[in-house]
């Protein structure tokens, strides 16, 4: 059964980051879904996959759909029980990484605006008489011109909230067509004299939002427990070429090493 749960994972270019008895950590890639989808039955879903192999499976949190990185599952209902009390308590640490569009003079911010959803189906807004409280911290790691490399901890968790947070003081993510972001990143977009001999192809498509980090406690031993998931290629490479295209030469080249 193991076997043939890594391979059905690494199909959809999941992988396991941590497991035992309580606990499930994955690597989740951009464009997979975690639940099933209400209107698409067939469309695959990390919690279809999991619980044809594993049985049982309780999902803990959720990110979305085009979200890459750390995703955790209880394996048991005391498992998930104790990390759920966690999560609403806020005392799980959470670390996202995003490449946005613009600049800002500030190394770090924290964002406190309430969100509702909208009337449109899957899109959030800001509403400051009826919106549930959102608070987001962000912090620079790297400036590029034109463009930011931030650390951002959410310390609540409402739909699409880092999003919808940083369109709000003018950061939207790259490649996020729906809060500001645009449809993708192309290499034209920053090399000069840029010539293509024919359709040229994104080196990013989705949106540049990653999960890097999740701590908390085990919830069965009570020890630190820290998942982390390194940044993925496509992000990658939009970095090479804004540090090649875009560099700002008064700040630290971005490295390889994993990102905290």
């Amino acid at each position: 059964m193991k076997r043939k749960l890594d391979w059905r994972l690494k199909s959809h270019g999941c992988e396991i980051l941590f497991e035992d008895s309580a606990v499930l950590a994955l690597n989740k890639p951009a464009g997979l879904l975690v639940l099933p989808d209400r209107y698409d039955k067939q469309k695959p879903s990390l919690f279809g996959i999991l619980n044809e192999e594993l049985g049982k499976i309780y999902v803990v949190h959720r990110i979305d759909k085009e979200t890459s990185g750390v995703i955790i599952f209880g394996k048991t209902s005391a498992a998930h029980r104790a990390l759920n009390n966690q999560f609403q308590s806020r005392s799980v640490e959470k670390v996202y990484h995003a490449i946005v569009i613009g600049e800002v003079k500030q190394e770090s911010m924290i964002i406190d605006v309430p969100l509702r959803e909208s009337s449109k189906t899957g899109v959030v807004k800001i509403d400051l008489r009826r919106g549930k409280e959102a608070i987001t911290e962000l912090t620079v790691v790297k400036r590029f011109n034109g463009y930011m490399l931030l650390e951002v901890q959410p310390k609540t968790g409402r739909m699409h909230q880092i999003r919808v947070h940083l369109q709000h003081v003018g950061l939207p993510i790259l490649g996020d067509d729906v809060y500001g972001g645009g449809s993708g990143f192309y290499l034209s977009q920053v090399k000069p004299g840029y010539r293509e001999t024919g359709d040229e192809k994104p080196l990013l498509s989705r949106v540049a939002l990653h999960a890097s980090l999740l701590r908390m406690e085990h919830p069965d031993s009570g020890e630190p427990l820290s998942i982390e998931a390194p940044l993925p290629k496509d992000m990658r490479s939009v970095l090479k070429y804004l540090e090649k295209f875009r560099s700002v030469s008064d700040h630290t080249m971005f490295s390889e090493a994993p990102l905290r």
